[in-house]
């Protein structure tokens, strides 16, 4: 298959996404990263556009699934999330948390290593952060080479906790 062909089908989705020519970059993760003090839930403050994910009062609560085994790896926070079981897993970087109060996530999906989709998002442990913890977290992104142009703050306001 052509990567012309391959780009023409992936098009509907482009335009919900944020891409860039080339493979996907390899930023820092967060050392000694500590998966249970991470678990649980989380709010979106900001993110890159992503085609999954649409609306307001976007929130997380993650767990580890109980279907998996424990694949250890070099870098710990480098993880795996899935959305459903019927679902593939997609990368899901922590490049940093305080594990309290924010978190910096980072995935990116390679096709042939001529183009890749970012995303990226900034979470809290509450619907919203201070603004110069959302700037510092973007700041850290664009240390780390990624485009954040099109990043955009989720619409928290109104919501309904549970």
């Amino acid at each position: 298959m052509s990567a012309v062909y391959l780009l023409l089908l992936l098009l509907p989705l482009v335009s919900a996404q944020t891409y860039h020519w080339g493979p996907c970059p390899d930023p820092k993760v967060q050392p000694n990263f500590n998966l249970q003090q991470y678990l649980g839930k989380w709010y979106e403050i900001e993110k890159l556009p992503a085609s999954f994910e649409r609306g307001k009062c976007i929130e997380a609560n993650y767990a580890v699934r109980k279907d998996t085994d424990s694949i250890k790896t070099r870098e710990p926070a480098k993880l795996g999330v899935g959305f459903s079981y019927f679902a593939p897993y997609g990368s899901y970087w922590v490049v940093t948390t305080d594990y309290t109060s924010m978190t910096v996530v980072y995935s990116c999906t390679d096709i042939l290593r001529l183009f890749h989709f970012d995303y990226a998002w900034i979470l809290g442990r509450s619907r919203f952060l201070p603004a110069q913890t959302v700037r510092n977290a973007k700041d850290l992104l664009i240390q780390e080479g990624i485009d954040l142009s099109k990043m955009k703050a989720t619409d928290q306001t109104g919501c309904k906790d549970n």
